[in-house]
């Protein structure tokens, strides 16, 4: 198994390297560039017309790392990864219309808040539903570090996940604000996603971490600052409903508190500065948010945020590793 993963993972990295070299030329014809939000930091204007999208040199390595690799568990019904797979890309397909739209529109608005929410919670619950029908996925909370389960009525369950899922998916959407952020955090995750399947035998969303990992160093190939490409909402709500899918499939979703630190500090700075902002008619507390353009306009560079943000969620993730080996008997 260990093999596999580690084939997946470089079938991974090798694909999404190719596809990269001929999608950004393609995107550039396709006039497919970002537009930068007036409301950013000035100097981010330098990257308005990069394209975007580039997301999708990693979707489609991950689909066939995923189908080659994981094709011996899909065949013998331990159909976890795909379901962790199908609901990524449903959240890439909806990044996919938002970015479209933004492209048509020549602006940096695309889909509502709104429908973005449905949409995304109508996929949350599909993807719970799946697991439970399929029985990898219990109503009973795990606590990391304690060895407790709190169990929950399903509909309770549900609801919890649901919009956790769905804050989730918007969290790492939120972190893509930086050359190489939320691909660096992400890639930090996918590797602690593969020492946990590993370690608990659940080779199928092993494998899935595995081509998610090769996949996005492919990709930051290209996205590290000076980002040649972005990888858009396309890309970002893709990793956000991959991390809370996988975290689900293994039945510790309590685990992305730790895994999700960043994720979480970057949302959390963003409420409370318009919370504050609202609250007391004009003030702030951040220079900007999200944190990341607080800390850039505070000095630091790209490289640096970047550097330390995926240092901080190593150490995190390493702390929740401890926090939840003993989910299960060895």
């Amino acid at each position: 198994m260990a093999m596999r993963i580690l084939l997946a993972a470089v079938t991974a990295f090798v694909i999404s390297a190719v596809v990269g070299w001929f999608l950004i030329p393609a995107l550039r014809a396709l006039h497919a560039g970002q537009s930068i939000k007036e409301i950013g930091p000035n100097w981010h204007k330098s990257k308005e017309g990069t394209p975007t999208m580039g997301g999708l040199m990693f979707i489609v390595a991950i689909i066939a790392a995923v189908l080659i690799f994981g094709w011996q568990d899909i065949s013998q019904g331990s159909w976890q990864a795909l379901f962790v797979l199908g609901f990524a890309l449903v959240c890439g397909a909806i990044g996919f219309v938002d970015d479209y739209a933004k492209i048509r529109h020549h602006e940096n608005t695309g889909l509502t808040a709104g429908w973005k929410f449905l949409l995304q919670l109508a996929a949350a619950i599909a993807f719970l539903a799946l697991l439970r029908w399929s029985g990898h996925l219990t109503p009973n909370l795990y606590i990391p570090f304690v060895n407790v389960i709190c169990p929950l009525p399903w509909g309770v369950y549900l609801v919890f996940a649901a919009f956790v899922m769905v804050g989730c998916v918007n969290a790492v959407n939120l972190t893509d604000g930086l050359d190489g952020l939320a691909g660096s955090v992400t890639l930090a995750v996918a590797v602690f996603f593969v020492a946990l399947a590993k370690w608990w035998d659940f080779g199928a969303i092993g494998i899935f971490a595995g081509a998610l990992a090769g996949g996005l160093l492919g990709f930051l190939l290209y996205n590290f600052y000076p980002a040649k490409v972005f990888m858009g909402d396309t890309g970002s709500l893709f990793l956000g409903g991959a991390v809370c899918a996988m975290a689900f499939a293994l039945d510790v979703p309590l685990v992305l508190v730790f895994v999700g630190v960043i994720y979480i500090a970057e949302t959390m700075s963003d409420i409370i500065q318009v919370g504050y902002f609202k609250l007391t008619h004009g003030k702030r507390i951040f220079r900007m948010a999200p944190l990341h353009h607080h800390l850039e306009l505070g000095g630091w560079s790209e490289v640096r945020i970047v550097l330390t943000f995926t240092g901080i969620t190593v150490a995190f993730c390493l702390l929740a590793f401890v926090g939840v080996m003993y989910r299960y008997a060895i």
